[in-house]
């Protein structure tokens, strides 16, 4: 199966980087992280296109059950470049989420409008940032972001740094980690962001914009990137962030999901 859209295509090339298995059915992928079962969006079924209707979704359901029957979870990427929440309806009315977010893509940057000059922006090298890294993971967050899952995509984070395929930065401030995001080569010439997360207490300080900045140069320079891809939620503040620095929309990203219940 030939994935279309960028950011989907970005997201199981750094999976299967990582350590996650892919698994082609034709007419879907199974994509299976077996050192972090809990990972939503790491034990998916990524799907050609939208199913045609409620039967055929409850079908894709029973697929996903057959191939995860312990998870708690349900989620389904759905392939294309310019979806709508239309495209998960189907799985909406069997009580699934739909996840509508924007594909974003910069050539260059330049410096955003507040940049932050008290912190210091440097890659997570030793195990005191990687433990820092999984704590700020869980800040904040609601069901989900347990500390099974942040550990488990800290190992895969580190996996990929150590083996050459980018860094995973952190702004810090006496030594403490109040934001941090990953950038790693997906292919020759595209390089993808990962898990852009800020602290709830540093919010608003021009951290995520100033790191944004930071990481993305040491991307076209040493990663020898021609083009960034990030994901954002189209809802959320932070996108204006990343417009402010460079990048552009590009496509839209479809995916489906029911969280596990408390």
């Amino acid at each position: 199966m030939e994935i279309q859209g960028l950011g989907w295509r970005t997201d199981l090339a750094l999976l299967e980087i990582s350590g996650s298995v892919l698994e082609d059915r034709g007419d879907h992928v199974v994509v299976r992280t077996p050192d972090n079962p809990t990972f939503w969006w790491g034990n998916f079924l990524m799907l050609a296109g939208p199913p045609a209707d409620a039967a055929d979704a409850r079908q894709w359901i029973g697929a996903f059950e057959a191939e995860f029957p312990a998870a708690r979870h349900r989620t389904f990427g759905i392939d294309g470049t310019g979806g709508s929440a239309a495209d998960g309806a189907s799985f909406a009315a069997l009580g699934l989420e739909t996840e509508v977010s924007t594909v974003m893509t910069a050539t260059s940057v330049h410096g955003p409008p507040r940049p932050n000059g008290e912190a210091t922006y440097r890659a997570l090298v030793s195990d005191a940032d990687w433990e820092q890294q999984v704590e700020l993971t869980m800040a904040g967050e609601e069901i989900g972001y347990d500390r099974e899952f942040s550990e488990g995509r800290a190992r895969q984070h580190r996996r990929l740094a150590e083996d050459g395929h980018g860094q995973y930065w952190g702004a810090f401030e006496d030594g403490r980690l109040l934001a941090s995001m990953g950038l790693f080569r997906a292919s020759p010439g595209l390089a993808r962001f990962q898990t852009v997360k800020t602290h709830p207490d540093a919010r608003s300080r021009g951290l995520a914009g100033t790191l944004v900045h930071e990481i993305s140069r040491f991307g076209f320079a040493d990663l020898d990137a021609h083009t960034l891809v990030m994901v954002a939620d189209p809802e959320y503040l932070a996108i204006r962030v990343y417009r402010s620095v460079g990048f552009t929309d590009t496509e839209v990203q479809i995916g489906t999901e029911r969280k596990p219940e408390e």
